[in-house]
């Protein structure tokens, strides 16, 4: 079992080249214009759980997430080339609302900032 400074080297490893992947190589229109939040693997290295948010925010997620989810075997085996393990994990894609969240904290704030 590794331990979680390797867990959190190969998460981050994986969020870099998937990026780069979602960047360079997916002619997807579903794709265009997300970004990868955060990734997270299990102790087992069976599961990666990959967040992703959007710029236009939770209005094209279901859409964005049925893209990802039927281009993950593409995924999966360029990253396997990629980033060196025994078995590469597979990849489960789940919506980060948090840029929206922070985005909603903020006008809120600068909504208290202008009473003042």
């Amino acid at each position: 079992m590794p331990s979680g400074i390797r867990l959190q080297r190969i998460a981050d490893r994986v969020r870099q080249e998937l990026s780069e992947l979602l960047i360079r190589e997916i002619n997807d229109p579903r794709l265009q214009h997300i970004f990868i939040t955060d990734v997270k693997i299990d102790k087992e290295l069976a599961f990666a759980d990959v967040y992703v948010s959007a710029i236009e925010g939770t209005g094209r997620s279901a859409e964005i997430l049925a893209g990802l989810e039927s281009a993950s075997g593409f995924f999966r085996r360029i990253l396997a080339a990629k980033v060196e393990l025994r078995a590469f994990p597979r990849l489960r894609f789940h919506w980060d609302p948090t840029p929206e969240n922070a985005d909603h904290i903020e006008k809120v704030l600068a909504g208290l900032r202008n009473k003042k």
